[in-house]
């Protein structure tokens, strides 16, 4: 690190003007408000890459829809083991943003969640068998209390119009059917996040860089930053980093040199929605309905057609479609994948390379796929589907882990939170499900890196997330108290009818 630039000192550098980066920083600034704290992002504005609602389809993930969270065992059973983990965690963020919302971190919380039924969908005899004992073993479990098993084509027509018409319901059809699911716009919650630490006296830079990360003899760490704008170089000297910058995660961890990150890689995936223009469209479905991959396809595309609240104004999307590029950022560099190949992750990406045929093929016969077929593809959900009535939008970039499994690697779905052992940095990689457990991820930060401090946090985190340390799913009587709170700070007692337009004019 050159020592012609002006060292500047800070105990807290966030990389990254995302969801994570957002939460981490209001849960430090929440149990240690005398810490400085500064983030850098390298584009102009927060939330631009996967925190931008239009770049996720902004659902609650708490497992009350996604079939890929219940898979069936050989025996034809249905394992909710990871089902329950997803929405144990989705709770602890709710309980966050409820405690944000009455202490004034957050504003008006229809502004980033509303109330949307969450249903799982599926036809033919096999797939309503499935439901059926999907249903049997969620809806006993007290996180999933209220869930419907629906297979009568009449009440289906009800609550689905879009999807019914022209259906031939000789086919049968069932729903894993929920209430109480929620729509998010990540985007304006990481927003007002960062406006909570702005105004709490945190330093945010937009169109910065963060070039480098080099450790010091002390355990602080040297970070390089550039001005994109004018092209001058700063250099921070940080007591704790954490790297939350998506896909730019890898590439930073890999940096730092820290063996911890020795072994992963990652595989970039696009993805792509169809987004509905015709107005009467949207007026017509309200949920999100989730279906099931195709044979050989991989969890990450799961089908599914999702209302979405966005700046108070309804939308309808449809997806996901793959596409794919080396880029690890939507505003990234063609070079990032093959940068990101290194000694210590090359047999990991090899063997992936062998093992995940499945993924291979489910790209290559996304890539071939025309707007017809796009739209031919989302028959299955809305039997009328007429090209004309949608466009196609380019969502966030994802970086799938690649974790090291022997002399080989394995392709791993969801987030990976990475910390050196001194707990001096940090990083999360993955995906889906991030955004919504982001204040479980950013916690088990905070549990790792600062265990000297964090048993004097907890009394504060227990304000702020009361199910600390205890398990929701085996607690009845403390989910039943969270869950009113929360439902009352979060006004997800279906008092918001936001108007219905097909395409927001933000967009």
């Amino acid at each position: 690190m050159s020592n012609a630039a002006k060292i500047e000192k800070t105990d807290v550098v966030l990389i990254g003007a995302g969801i994570m980066s957002a939460t981490l920083g209001a849960l430090l600034r929440q149990v240690q408000p005398n810490w400085s704290i500064s983030v850098f992002e390298r584009l102009d504005s927060a939330a631009g890459e996967s925190s931008d609602p239009w770049n996720n389809a902004g659902t609650g993930h708490s497992a009350l829809c996604e079939l890929n969270y219940t898979p069936q065992n050989a025996d034809g059973s249905v394992d909710i083991t990871k089902a329950i983990d997803i929405n144990e965690r989705f709770q602890v963020s709710r309980q966050f943003w409820s405690y944000s919302v009455e202490n004034g971190v957050l504003g008006n919380p229809s502004n980033f969640i509303n109330p949307i039924p969450h249903v799982s969908f599926t036809h033919g005899p096999d797939g309503v068998e499935y439901l059926r004992k999907r249903h049997a073993a969620l809806s006993r479990h007290p996180l999933f209390e209220g869930m419907e098993f629906i297979d009568d084509a009449e009440e289906f027509k009800r609550r689905l119009p879009l999807m019914s018409k022209g259906r031939d319901f000789s086919d049968p059809v069932a729903l894993n059917w929920t209430d109480s699911g929620t729509d998010i716009d990540f985007g304006e919650l990481t927003k007002e996040l960062l406006a909570y630490l702005g105004t709490s006296g945190a330093n945010i830079a937009f169109g910065h860089e963060v070039r480098n990360l080099s450790k010091q003899s002390d355990g602080s760490w040297y970070v390089k930053v550039r001005n994109l704008r004018t092209g001058k170089t700063r250099v921070i000297n940080a007591k704790f980093v954490f790297v939350g910058a998506g896909g730019g995660a890898l590439p930073l961890l890999q940096k730092a040199g820290i063996k911890e990150i020795s072994g992963f890689g990652g595989f970039p995936v696009s993805g792509l929605f169809l987004r509905a223009t015709n107005r009467a469209l949207v007026t017509q479905h309200e949920a999100k309905v989730y279906g099931q991959a195709s044979v050989g396809a991989p969890p990450m595309s799961v089908p599914h057609l999702d209302t979405r609240v966005i700046n108070g104004e309804r939308g309808l999307l449809f997806g996901p479609y793959a596409g794919w590029t080396p880029k690890f950022l939507k505003d990234g560099k063609l070079t990032d994948l093959f940068k990101s190949v290194k000694p210590n992750n090359l047999f990991s990406m090899l063997g992936v390379g062998v093992t995940e045929m499945g993924l291979v093929n489910y790209l290559v016969g996304e890539l071939l796929k025309s707007q017809a077929g796009r739209v031919g593809a989302m028959e299955e959900f809305i039997p009328r589907a007429n090209g004309q009535d949608w466009e196609l939008i380019i969502a966030g970039q994802r970086v799938q882990v690649i974790r090291r499994k022997g002399a080989g690697g394995v392709l791993e779905l969801g987030t990976a939170v990475v910390a050196a052992e001194d707990g001096t940095i940090a990083g999360l990689l993955g995906a889906s499900p991030g955004a919504s457990t982001c204040v479980s991820a950013m916690l088990d930060v905070m549990r790792k890196c600062f265990p000297g401090e964090f048993a004097s946090w907890e009394p504060k985190l227990a304000e702020m997330v009361p199910s600390l340390g205890v398990k929701l799913s085996e607690n009845q009587a403390l989910f039943n108290e969270v869950w009113d709170w929360s439902n009352k700070a979060l006004l997800l007692e279906g008092i918001n009818t936001p108007k219905h337009v097909g395409v927001p004019s933000h967009a």
